[in-house]
């Protein structure tokens, strides 16, 4: 089959377009997927170029390019193996199954949930498609049955590979702070940072559906993708947060920026206000003023493993037409650098998705 081999660590020159790697053989309780469509993420560029490493310190864009040098353990969970096809956004349709598992599924149209726990006994692990295991960016790819989420939906594969890793990332994050859940929180106040990404837009879409007052960062040059999903503020990445709002702003902030201008945020949180991470793409490091954290009563709180409802929920919002594909541009899979550069560049809002030739 075609697929892309992430051979190591480092630049561009790591990503090997191949046409001859084996189709993958699915094990007993494993189903097979010819893939429609896989998008791109930053996750796919931080484990390529090794940002994951705790000896990396600085923002994405640092190392996009050319990677951070010699990295050993670059991975979500420490070190990988190579070669490797990444691709956690995967919409297709199943077209094997394994020994354990009704021949039944052969033909559904699925989506695959980026952030697995299937296998794992203990509930506070999770593993991540395309990094630990090998993922979308290829014809085939072979998931645990249980990953692999039935979906009835009008959209393109292209349109339904937007979804799984931003939206669920979205979404978990949103599930965690429990924003406008339970008494006293109905039309919360939520900033969202980084809000013309994937992770961003999405957020934006489903913090509107659960009723918050949104306010999103984004570039002004991007304002007008934004506009459709409905925030109710905008305001430009390079403006100043405190003089724009002031302080005790916002009931909840959502962050996947971090970087320099960290600490302004924790400045427009309200007393008793929430804080959730699931990225740092200016930069993982920052400055607390544990004062700030204390003196405020702050919740300050972190999202990767996701519980399987927050998957479940997504595939019924989609199927109930709740929220929407925000998709920029369209690549065959052998233009992977382009893509990536394109990613990098950060002049398209919503997502970049690769489409594998058919077979």
């Amino acid at each position: 089959m075609h697929a892309v081999h992430l051979l190591g660590h480092g630049g561009f020159d790591m990503l090997d377009y191949r046409e001859d790697v084996p189709v993958p053989s699915p094990a007993a309780d494993d189903v097979l997927i010819s893939v429609g469509a896989a998008g791109v993420n930053n996750t796919d560029i931080n484990t390529r170029i090794g940002w994951y490493s705790k000896d990396v310190t600085g923002a994405t864009d640092d190392g996009g390019g050319d990677g951070f040098g010699d990295i050993s353990a670059g991975g979500w969970d420490g070190a990988l193996e190579f070669p490797r096809i990444q691709g956690a956004d995967i919409a297709g349709t199943i077209v094997a199954v394994g020994s354990d598992v009704s021949a039944d599924r052969i033909g559904e149209r699925v989506l695959v949930r980026s952030m697995q726990t299937a296998q794992f006994d203990d509930s506070t692990m999770c593993a991540t498609i395309g990094s630990e295991f090998d993922g979308g960016f290829a014809q085939f790819c072979a998931v645990n049955h249980a990953e692999a989420f039935a979906i009835e939906s009008d959209l393109s594969d292209v349109e339904l590979a937007s979804f799984p890793c931003a939206y669920s990332t979205a979404e978990g994050m949103l599930h965690k702070i429990g924003l406008c859940e339970g008494e006293g929180r109905e039309g919360e106040r939520v900033l969202i940072t980084g809000a013309s990404g994937g992770v961003g837009s999405a957020a934006i879409q489903l913090a509107k559906r659960r009723g918050a007052h949104v306010t999103a960062v984004a570039s002004k040059a991007k304002w007008g993708d934004l506009e459709p999903l409905g925030p109710d503020v905008l305001i430009d990445r390079d403006d100043d947060l405190v003089d724009a709002f002031g302080e005790d702003a916002f009931d909840v902030v959502v962050d996947v920026v971090a970087g320099p201008k960290w600490p302004d945020l924790l400045r427009v949180l309200k007393r008793q206000g929430r804080y959730v991470a699931s990225g740092a793409i200016a930069g993982p490091i920052v400055e607390l003023d544990i004062r700030t954290l204390y003196l405020k009563d702050l919740t300050l709180t972190g999202r990767t493993r996701q519980p399987r409802a927050v998957f479940e929920n997504l595939v019924r919002y989609i199927e109930a037409g709740e929220i929407k594909p925000i998709v920029a541009k369209t690549y065959p899979l052998s233009d992977i650098r382009t893509a990536q550069e394109d990613f990098l560049a950060k002049t398209y809002a919503g997502k970049l998705v690769l489409v594998p030739p058919a077979r």
